[in-house]
């Protein structure tokens, strides 16, 4: 009998974060609550009308994101400026606290000239996986008598999920090739109260491949790739022609059993039955090369019920 599961979901965050709410969405924009403050940022796949009255979201924002000339070019960050409509704090702090024991942290938020504030909210489900499975492997580990799991967190940004593998226990592995924005992640963990978590500012492929090389494995990798971008020392990254690669990569480091992958992708080609093909492609997955497969699309539901799709993702557990 055939016990591996392979199921396609669609997830939001918990109603529980109280600290984050997609308020409404329509006409290529979004309106958000971070903490006490209200952000309005251009959202291309909103393609509906509002639910509320541009007056009504007026009243409320804080800020609003205007685009540069460069919005939406590929290749290129959507940049642009805030337009500051209420008196506000352009740096500021937001709570994550799961009803899974011991997944607590905090997050820095600021205002970029690239539209972001520090976290994706809608990762939120894949946070609650990696709490969960790397707690599952600590404590299977310490029952063994065995080394903490190791996880590597790559493209990783602030660093929500390396909080979420290192809440649980992991010793875990940070790499982005932005040093600022690992500065970013290194003051949120700081903030919440952890400590050890390896901190390396590469390019991803580079990487990857020099611990496939050295023999190095781990107990769980996360991947949030952009679908371009640079390395430090000005690496390409263009992730339709990188992607398989670099999932072969990973899949070198991976240990076969007892471990857990993460793959989430922004990229508007692609689906999450494209991402269910790749990854099993890229590992070699047979029927029997995997306890559990899961794959869907991330949304974020407004205060109106519609659901604004904004990533897929893939995990696999082995």
């Amino acid at each position: 009998m055939n016990m591996n599961i392979s199921v396609m979901n669609i997830e939001t965050p918990g109603s529980f974060w109280t600290d984050y709410e997609l308020v409404d969405s329509g006409n290529n924009e979004k309106l958000e609550r971070f903490g006490n403050y209200y952000l309005a940022r251009p959202e291309p796949k909103a393609i509906w009308n509002k639910s509320m009255s541009e007056s009504q979201w007026e009243k409320l924002i804080h800020t609003r994101f205007r685009t540069g000339a460069g919005f939406g070019k590929a290749g290129k960050e959507d940049s642009g400026t805030w337009e500051m409509k209420k008196k506000m704090s352009e740096q500021w702090y937001i709570k994550y606290r799961s009803p899974q024991k011991g997944l607590d942290f905090d997050l820095r938020l600021g205002l970029t000239s690239f539209k972001h504030v520090g976290v994706f909210p809608e990762q939120a489900s894949n946070w609650e996986f990696i709490y969960g499975q790397t707690a599952g492997l600590v404590k299977s580990a310490e029952e063994h008598n065995l080394p903490k799991p190791r996880v590597l967190n790559l493209f990783a940004y602030t660093g929500a999920a390396s909080l979420a593998a290192k809440a649980a226990g992991a010793d875990v592995t940070h790499l982005d090739s932005v040093r600022q924005v690992v500065t970013w992640a290194r003051g949120n963990m700081e903030k919440s109260g952890l400590d050890g978590i390896r901190w390396i500012v590469e390019d991803a492929m580079k990487y990857a491949k020099r611990e496939a090389r050295r023999g190095n494995r781990y107990q769980g990798i996360i991947l949030d790739p952009p679908a371009y971008g640079h390395g430090p020392d000005g690496e390409k990254w263009k992730l339709d022609e990188c992607l398989f690669d670099m999932l072969r990569n990973v899949s070198e480091i991976l240990a076969p059993e007892n471990s857990f992958m993460v793959l989430n992708l922004y990229s508007n080609g692609y689906s999450a039955v494209l991402g269910e093909t790749i990854v099993k492609e890229a590992f070699g997955l047979k029927q029997d090369g995997y306890k559990n497969l899961e794959y869907g699309e991330l949304v974020l539901r407004d205060s109106f019920g519609k659901n604004l799709p904004l990533s897929v993702f893939v995990r696999l557990a082995r």
